[in-house]
C-alpha cells in the first residue's frame, strides 16, 4: 500500500501549495486537498454530490486552470472516500451535521489562509448543503455556484423516473420498460435503494447522467480513481462504500428536501450552473427555482452539450465562467 500525495504544482513558487491534509472537522478526520500556484489568490471550496460521491480526485484535474487564480480546495465529506471512517458515527450521518461540517471547515480554511470570505460551489447532493449553508452564514461568502442544483427531491425524482422510462419507450427497450413499470414512479417503497439505483442505471443509459454517454459518469470517475496519486487501495474501496453506505442513511432525510421552500432568499451573489440534458437532478426544475429565488445578483448559465457534470463535461468552459465572472466579486 503506497502513501498518498497529491502532484506537485507546475511552475511553483513559495507562495504555491499543494497540500493533502486531515483535519478535525464535526469531532473526526476528515481529508481535503488544497492546491494553488499562489496563496495570496481568494479560495474556492467544492462540495461534492451523492451523498457519498467524492469527486477529490476527477476535480483536482478539471480544475487545474483555477489554480492559477485561486486556493482550490477539494474535501471528502465525512462518510465518502479517505473520509469514510467517519461514518461509523451514524448518529451524525444527518443534513444538519454536514451544514456544520460545512461551516466549520470553512472557518479553518479562512483562518489557515487569512480569508475574510471564501467561494462556495456545490454540486448535487453538495448544492443542496451548499445553499444551506450559504444561507444561514451569508457572511462567510462571497456568493454561491450550484451546480446540477437540487430543489425538490421528490419532484426531481418523479421528473427523472419519468424522462427515463419515456427514453426506454421511445428506444423500444421493452425490458427496460418492463423493469421501471414494475417499480413503479417515486417515492419508491420496499428496497428504494435497489431501485434508485436501477433507475440511475438506465438513466445513464439514456444520456440523462453524462450527455451522449450510454454508461453514465461511471467510465469517466473510475478512470481518475484508478490513476490517482491522492487515494490508495482501501481508500478507492471505500469510495464505493461511502457512495452505498451514505445514502443509505441519508437519502430518506435528503427526500424530503424543498428549497423552494426552505430557502427562497439568499443574501449573496448566486450562479446555477446547468447541464441542459440533466435529467439526474432535473434542470427545469432547477430553472424553476432560481427564477423562484432572490438574491442581490443572480445568474442561470446553461451547458448545451452537458448534463449532470457540466464542470466535467464541459470543463474548459466551466473554468472559464469562473474566472471571468465569479472570481471579480472579490473585487
Amino acid at each position: 500500500m503506497f502513501s498518498c500525495s497529491t502532484p506537485e504544482i507546475k511552475n511553483g513558487s513559495e507562495k504555491s501549495i499543494a497540500v493533502l491534509e486531515k483535519v478535525l472537522i464535526g469531532g473526526c478526520g476528515q481529508w481535503i486537498l488544497e492546491r494553488s500556484q499562489n496563496t495570496d489568490n481568494p479560495l474556492i471550496l467544492f462540495l461534492h454530490g451523492g451523498p457519498g460521491t467524492s469527486q477529490l480526485t476527477l476535480n483536482r484535474r478539471n480544475t487545474e486552470e483555477l489554480e492559477k487564480h485561486f486556493i482550490v480546495v477539494n474535501w471528502d465529506q465525512r462518510g465518502a472516500g479517505k473520509s469514510y471512517e467517519a461514518i461509523k458515527d451514524a448518529e451524525k450521518m444527518n443534513i444538519a451535521q454536514f451544514i456544520s461540517d460545512t461551516r466549520e471547515l470553512t472557518m479553518f480554511l479562512m483562518k489557515k489562509f487569512n480569508k475574510e470570505k471564501i467561494f462556495l460551489a456545490g454540486h448535487s447532493w453538495g448544492s443542496f448543503i451548499g445553499a444551506m449553508t450559504v444561507s444561514k452564514y451569508p457572511e462567510l461568502f462571497y456568493c454561491y455556484i450550484g451546480i446540477g442544483q437540487v430543489a425538490n427531491m421528490e419532484e426531481g425524482e418523479k421528473a427523472s423516473y419519468l424522462w427515463t422510462l419515456g427514453q426506454a419507450k421511445k428506444n423500444n427497450d421493452k425490458k427496460v420498460v418492463r423493469i421501471l413499470e414494475e417499480m413503479g414512479i417515486p417515492p419508491y417503497t420496499g428496497d428504494w435503494q435497489k431501485k434508485t439505483i436501477t433507475e440511475r442505471r438506465y438513466l445513464g443509459k439514456f444520456g440523462g447522467e453524462y450527455h451522449s454517454s450510454s454508461s453514465g459518469a461511471f467510465g469517466v470517475v473510475i478512470k481518475n480513481l484508478i490513476f490517482s496519486s491522492e487515494y490508495n487501495l482501501s481508500d478507492r474501496l471505500n469510495f464505493f462504500r461511502g457512495i452505498f453506505g451514505s445514502m443509505k442513511l441519508l437519502w430518506p432525510e435528503l427526500m424530503k428536501v424543498d428549497l423552494f421552500k426552505s430557502v427562497p432568499e439568499f443574501k449573496v451573489p448566486v450562479f446555477f450552473m446547468e447541464g441542459r440534458h440533466d435529467h439526474e437532478v432535473p434542470s427545469e426544475i432547477a430553472q424553476r427555482y432560481f427564477d423562484h429565488i432572490k438574491a442581490p445578483s443572480k445568474e442561470l448559465i446553461w451547458f448545451e452539450n452537458s448534463a449532470h457534470m457540466p464542470n466535467t463535461e464541459e470543463k474548459e468552459l466551466f473554468n472559464k465562467i469562473i474566472i471571468q465572472k465569479i472570481l471579480p466579486l472579490t473585487h
